[in-house]
């Protein structure tokens, strides 16, 4: 039986990617595992699909300078000695990674380990946590076309991003039924990213009462963000995150607002579903949201917003020429050319392990 550990964590951006590849992986009598952080996301989030899950120690490495710059790469060799441990165990044919900080250790122990380890990177520029992983992969996947240029020739493959199949067959009335929400509205769908943005959250709170008069609102708002005050609020409903019923909400959501991060956006995509994207803004982040949310602007598939010019006025407006103008984004989606990217990673998974 071929055996391989995927990895990576953080966000749930650095999971749902390898989730999608679970029901293929299988398909082809894979023995998989999984490497994270002791308590990360991903732990929670993989452990529901009772796969084997090995926690390491895991710490952020940083551009800037931050007092646990001192103690975090102790953290990463100790992830290090861990994942070598484990991989010498487990004997895996192929390493697959998304990212996320907990994955270098992984990475730099399969070189190690002489296991062939594949790389996937969302965004547009590779991230710090990437480009210290690539020197040790076999192959790196990418997203957008723009990003080739940054990666090794011979390494680098134009994949896309894998995207949950069940994502493409939601349930509008299982939605409505699990939402309680009326049919009388078109629907908003506010995603704040699996650890909540706080900006995205505020803005749209702040617009409810008008909003509320021309839509429903379902606000996926990250752990820990729930407001109570606006509990049994009529045409609004709130939820830290969801994973089962995502597909169906989804399926009813008429618009999405978002934050650009390049899973998320991919899934907008593949949905065809008219979205008003707003970036992590450049001050609190390496500026590749907004990287993505010009690049699906410019193609037409997107309107944005950056956080630092949001006002009350601008989002409500933005919000409203979304709905008009509805069918011309989703054509501009539906005409787009996806690429097959589970085929594309599943082969190189095939041909690492074959090695």
């Amino acid at each position: 039986m071929k055996r391989i550990l995927l990895t990576g964590g953080g966000t749930a951006g650095h999971v749902t990617p390898n989730i999608a590849l679970l029901p293929r992986l299988r398909e082809l009598g894979y023995d998989i595992s999984y490497m994270g952080s002791y308590d990360g996301i991903e732990k929670k989030l993989i452990t529901e699909f009772q796969i084997p899950y090995y926690g390491i120690s895991s710490g952020k490495l940083r551009r800037y300078f931050d007092l646990k710059n001192f103690s975090d790469p102790f953290k990463v060799l100790k992830g290090y000695g861990e994942a070598v441990r484990t991989m010498k165990k487990l004997k895996p044919d192929v390493v697959f990674s998304k990212g996320g900080f907990v994955s270098v250790p992984v990475v730099l122990a399969a070189k190690r380990c002489k296991v062939p380890c594949i790389i996937h990177e969302s965004d547009m520029t590779p991230g710090l946590a990437n480009k210290l992983a690539i020197p040790a992969a076999w192959k790196v996947c990418c997203n957008f076309p723009e990003t080739l240029q940054y990666l090794p020739k011979d390494k680098a493959v134009l994949s896309g991003s894998p995207i949950r199949q069940e994502l493409l067959h939601g349930d509008a009335l299982a939605a409505r039924r699990f939402t309680g929400l009326a049919d009388d509205k078109p629907v908003i769908l506010v995603m704040g990213g699996s650890l909540g943005a706080a900006a995205v959250n505020e803005a749209v709170r702040k617009i409810l009462p008008t909003l509320l008069k021309d839509f429903h609102v379902i606000h996926l708002c990250g752990k820990g963000k729930l407001d109570a005050s606006l509990s049994g609020l009529s045409g609004y409903v709130q939820y830290e995150y969801i994973n089962e019923e995502l597909k169906d909400l989804f399926a009813l959501a008429d618009l999405v607002i978002s934050r650009a991060g390049a899973n998320s956006i991919c899934e907008l995509l593949a949905l065809h579903k008219p979205n008003l994207l707003i970036p992590l803004s450049a001050a609190a982040s390496r500026g590749d949201q907004i990287l993505n949310a010009r690049s699906f602007e410019k193609q037409g598939f997107s309107l944005v917003l950056e956080e630092e010019t949001l006002t009350n006025e601008l989002l409500l407006q933005t919000v409203r020429r979304l709905y008009a103008e509805r069918a011309s984004f989703s054509e501009a989606m539906k005409a787009s050319r996806q690429t097959d990217s589970i085929d594309t990673i599943i082969g190189l998974i095939e041909e690492a392990a074959a090695r």
